[in-house]
């Protein structure tokens, strides 16, 4: 079944989680207005779903079941699906900014792979039950949120060794029926009007962190479990033109003895492969977060070009502004085509599913999440102060100063003031903004912080057949006997500090 934006709202009715936003209960998320722009959002890829236009992209038949499901709900059999993944996360933010569901396919994909290996190495059945979920959740067309990062505590210690162990999530009791689990995760995009949340690990454990070694799927008013939420955009601002309509929130999970049945529980205490699993959802990922910025990319793009426009200006005869705009593309175009190169030279994984290569994809990520800044830059570069002090919508309204800001404040002839204004502040409103700033934290820190992609680039990238090429075409140390060339594995390939061969 794929419903509707207005199926998924009234869906949200069959749910009745615990909710605060602004030190209040929630007493119904689907009615919630502080809520409504997070809602509407994700509605977006329910109506995709069921558009002529947008099926082909927003759809895809699940090998697995021969079902056509939706999109973000798909796990990945080819390297046309990493394109068509990128291209549809690509349109789905440029219609809102962020659509948050894509996370749902991240996470499926990931714990897909990873039940199949832990399955394989320790004789477990978490395969055939996540297989079960997910084509039960695929059916009822679900929104599953990501529960990965922890709250974490002290950051010098592993899970174990916290003074107060709630701050990860673990198991606190295995039951013959489940387990009971019990900690914090937080940063949970779109918790509140998801249907379920997945749980996964959020770091690399040793043995002595195995029971916070758990990957599960919890519905979100799970008995124990309380969301405290900020408010989606913002919400009732009349200068908001794009963030009061579309938007996004996060919350902080706190589970208090939550009880998992074992149908449910996709990885329990094999701590010896959550860095596989971390490893995987973070290049998932990363390569989605690259069609999801590009999208954001392509309005600060439009709407930088209505701005000169609307100033009486062009890019033709103003060569400071076509350069400008040339950086913003270039900068937008670029991480892009690292999401491209990475789905087209994705690799099939023993479980099935095709993983985008992870070294273009954390590239991408690490490119766009450093650039975020200088794309906000840009785009205030070619529009003008008067994003930030132009008077606010009420004033145009005040007949007693609206008639004379319509006079002094228009631009071209042809340009209404009404039209100047509303570029004018829809650029405010996603850059200069706390809408802005949240786009820029989320874009830099998303799927993990920056220092986390050069570490994965640096342990994926081939540097040892790098040196070996030019050591071959300087030709030293070729002839020597006492060069060993097998002492020069890179370290972090395989292990902290590189190995050789027998």
């Amino acid at each position: 079944m794929l419903m509707s934006s207005q199926d998924y709202r009234e869906s949200l009715r069959a749910f009745n989680p615990t909710v605060f936003v602004r030190g209040q209960r929630v007493e119904s998320v689907a009615d919630e207005p502080l809520l409504m722009a997070g809602i509407n959002a994700v509605g977006v890829t329910y109506d995709y779903a069921r558009s002529p236009t947008h099926r082909p992209l927003a759809c895809a038949t699940q090998e697995t079941s021969g079902k056509v499901v939706n999109r973000f709900l798909h796990i990945n059999s080819s390297t046309d699906d990493l394109l068509h993944k990128l291209e549809y996360t690509r349109l789905v933010c440029q219609e809102t900014g962020c659509a948050m569901r894509y996370l749902s396919m991240d996470g499926f994909n990931a714990v897909y792979q990873s039940s199949a290996l832990v399955d394989q190495a320790e004789g477990t059945e978490y395969h055939a039950r996540f297989l079960e979920y997910l084509h039960q959740s695929q059916d009822a067309d679900l929104t599953v949120g990501i529960a990965m990062t922890d709250a974490k505590g002290d950051r010098s210690l592993r899970p174990h060794q916290q003074p107060n162990p709630d701050s990860y999530l673990h198991v606190i009791e295995r039951r013959t029926d489940g387990i009971v689990i019990s900690g914090t995760k937080a940063i949970v995009t779109a918790a509140p009007y998801v249907h379920h949340l997945l749980v996964l690990p959020g770091r690399n454990m040793v043995q002595e962190d195995t029971d916070f070694a758990v990957a599960c799927a919890v519905p979100i008013d799970t008995p124990g479990l309380t969301i405290v939420a900020r408010p989606a955009g913002r919400p009732g601002e009349s200068g908001a033109l794009f963030s009061a309509r579309y938007g996004q929130t996060t919350g902080l999970c706190h589970f208090d003895k939550v009880f998992v049945p074992w149908k449910h529980v996709f990885l329990c205490g094999e701590w010896m492969h959550v860095d596989h699993l971390t490893k995987s959802y973070a290049t998932h990922h990363r390569h989605t977060c690259i069609g999801a910025r590009a999208g954001f990319g392509d309005l600060l793009i439009g709407a930088g070009a209505l701005m000169i426009e609307a100033n009486g200006l062009s890019m033709t005869g103003n060569a400071n502004l076509r350069d400008t705009m040339v950086e913003l593309i270039k900068v937008v175009e670029g991480f892009y085509a690292c999401g491209v190169a990475a789905s087209v030279y994705g690799t099939e994984e023993s479980a099935g599913n095709t993983m985008p290569e992870p070294v273009y994809a954390n590239i991408g990520k690490l490119l766009l999440a450093n650039q975020i800044y200088d794309m906000h830059r840009l785009a205030h570069t070619v529009s003008g102060g008067l994003i930030v002090t132009l008077p606010l919508p009420e004033d145009d309204h005040n007949p007693e100063t609206g008639p004379n800001l319509a006079l002094v404040l228009q631009g071209r002839p042809d340009v209404p003031y009404e039209r100047r204004a509303s570029v004018a502040r829809f650029i405010e409103d996603i850059t200069a903004t706390d809408a802005g700033g949240w786009m820029s934290v989320i874009s830099l820190h998303g799927g993990g912080s920056p220092e986390a992609m050069k570490s994965e680039i640096h342990r994926r990238y081939p540097i040892p057949e790098r040196r070996k090429l030019v050591e071959r075409l300087i030709d030293r140390g070729v002839a020597s006997e006492s060069f060993n060339r097998s002492t020069a594995q890179q370290p972090g390939q395989c292990c902290d500090t590189g190995c050789t061969k027998e």
